[in-house]
């Protein structure tokens, strides 16, 4: 093994064992945490926007942590909903990691928080590698980006607990082939549940959190086929090796 994937190898390890304490710690307060990844520009945030308007409507507490590189957008766009935000600003870095997450989880997190949605950095590589605590991940994909993409990025959709594909009003105009779609999902996940969104008309958002906010009282439905193929170290082998 090189030296690159020795030090590699040494961060994911350690980051897992962070990751299993702060599920631990969130377990014990009650609070479940969702990571959300996905590629920029498809449609995460205004998702996530619709999501904590509703669970504030509803009455659950939540409270959302979103990571970008530089800026504040973000947040600021997140807490029109009512619920308390946080902004973690990753200077740089691809993918937010657990010392980061909790630098800004810890004396901050509100009491009575039942849910903690975590809007990861816009990239479908290096954020699936990193487990943050969650107990439901969701990767999201929009129309516009292809049906192809879970074949491209088998990581990023091969370990969630969900598939959203986001934007379908535009499915139409942009040619999205949804059979394909589901054919590349399964291929790489079987059995993970999709649920199809679009935030500017509102369709799938009521269903989605249904399922999103039932999940503090039962284990996520779906176990990816990916998470048992990760090694002790927190990596991954090669896709491939699940692939029917």
């Amino acid at each position: 093994m090189c030296r690159v994937d020795e030090v590699r190898h040494a961060v994911l390890a350690k980051n897992q064992s962070l990751a299993d304490e702060l599920r631990d710690e969130l377990r014990g307060r009650g609070v479940t945490l969702v990571n959300m990844l996905s590629s920029p520009g498809s449609g995460k945030t205004a998702l996530l926007e619709a999501l904590l308007t509703m669970a504030v409507a509803d009455g659950v507490p939540v409270a959302a942590v979103t990571a970008d590189l530089a800026t504040e957008n973000d947040a600021v766009r997140l807490a029109r909903s009512g619920a308390p935000v946080r902004q973690v600003r990753t200077g740089g870095l691809c993918h937010l990691e657990v010392p980061q997450l909790r630098g800004h989880v810890d004396g901050w997190l509100p009491h009575g928080v039942r849910l903690l949605f975590v809007e990861n950095v816009g990239n479908l590589v290096c954020p699936s590698s990193y487990d943050l605590g969650e107990k439901i991940r969701i990767t999201l994909m929009s129309v516009t980006e292809g049906e192809d993409k879970p074949s491209k990025y088998p990581d990023a959709f091969g370990l969630a607990n969900l598939v959203v594909l986001t934007k379908t009003d535009l499915a139409d105009a942009v040619g999205f082939d949804r059979d394909a779609f589901l054919r590349n999902v399964e291929r790489v996940n079987p059995g993970v549940p999709v649920l199809e969104t679009s935030a500017r008309t509102g369709s799938g958002v009521r269903a989605l959190w249904h399922v999103v906010g039932r999940t503090p009282d039962q284990e996520a439905a779906h176990q990816p086929v990916m998470a048992a193929l990760r090694p002790p170290d927190g990596g991954h082998r090669h896709a491939a090796a699940h692939h029917h």
